[in-house]
Formats: C-alpha cells, structure tokens, sequence
C-alpha cells in the first residue's frame, strides 16, 4: 500500500515537524508513505472572497499536479463523513484492496480546499466538525494512518 499526503505549505513549528517525522518512520513497516507539501499562496489580510478563492485555485492547480490520475483521492473537509479509527482502519484496508495504486490524503491550506480538489475526491473524510490548524492536522492525520495500519494488522493499539 502507498499512502502519500499532500499538503499545502510547510510545518513552521520543530514539534509539529518532529511528530511528523516520527509517524513517518514507524509507517515505514507497513508501506510506502510520503508527505508532498506544496506552496502555499499568501493571503493578505482582510482578504476579499474573490482574492481568497483565487489563492484557492493556485494551491489547487499545485495539488492536482501531484494526483496520478489512478489515484484514491481522500479530502479533508469539515462537511465528510466521519469515522471512528477501527472503521477508518477498516475503509482503509478496503481501498487497498479494491485499488492497487496509491492513496493520496489531501489537506488544504488555511482557507480549505478548492472546489476543483474536491471534485477530484473519491471520498471526503472529516476528523470533527471543528476546525484545525492544517500543519496540526498533518500530525492528527498521520497517527490516524499509523493507528490504522496497526490495527489492520492485528497488532496492540490504545483505544
């Protein structure tokens, strides 16, 4: 299995980094797994919906790039369906099984996703109807995956 998040812009905080980092090395036992961030767009404050939507689109146009087109594209999305981590465990072995390529977990940048990486989704996954930090998210995500890979292989977990 070949799991690949990509992300919008880059980890600032060392703590965030370092969880990142360790949830990376442990996942290397079940699969490939890799983070791809991509540039982030400034967004000045006080923003207009129009220039907000238009930085949308830039980070967009950069995370469609990193999709193979036989990709399981997951989004992030306050608005998806939710799951508790032996059911995630469980959606995850299944799309592994019915799709042999690789499965890309999209997180969008502070303003969320644009409509066009939404579209491209296969499914759209949210972790709570709050809002999170994305860079805190990538952290949330990973130990998710991580919690998930442990559990479809039978091995201990804290629940």
């Amino acid at each position: 299995m070949y799991i690949k998040l990509i992300t919008v812009g880059k980890i600032k905080e060392s703590y965030y980094r370092d969880a990142v980092a360790e949830y990376e090395k442990r996942m290397k036992r079940y699969g490939k797994f890799s983070i791809l961030e991509v540039e982030d767009e400034a967004t000045p404050d006080h923003a207009s919906p129009a220039q907000e939507e238009q930085i949308k689109k830039k980070e967009a146009e950069r995370i469609l790039k990193q999709i193979k087109q036989d990709a399981y594209v997951i989004t992030l999305e306050i608005k998806g369906k939710k799951y508790d981590s032996v059911a995630f465990a469980k959606r995850l072995e299944e799309i592994s099984i019915q799709n042999a390529g690789e499965i890309c977990f999209i997180i969008g940048g502070s303003l969320g996703l644009h409509e066009s990486v939404s579209k491209r989704a296969n499914e759209k996954i949210s972790f709570s109807d709050m809002t999170f930090p994305h860079q805190l998210m990538r952290v949330i995500l990973s130990e998710q995956i991580y919690r998930g890979m442990r559990i479809i292989h039978n091995e201990p977990y804290h629940k």
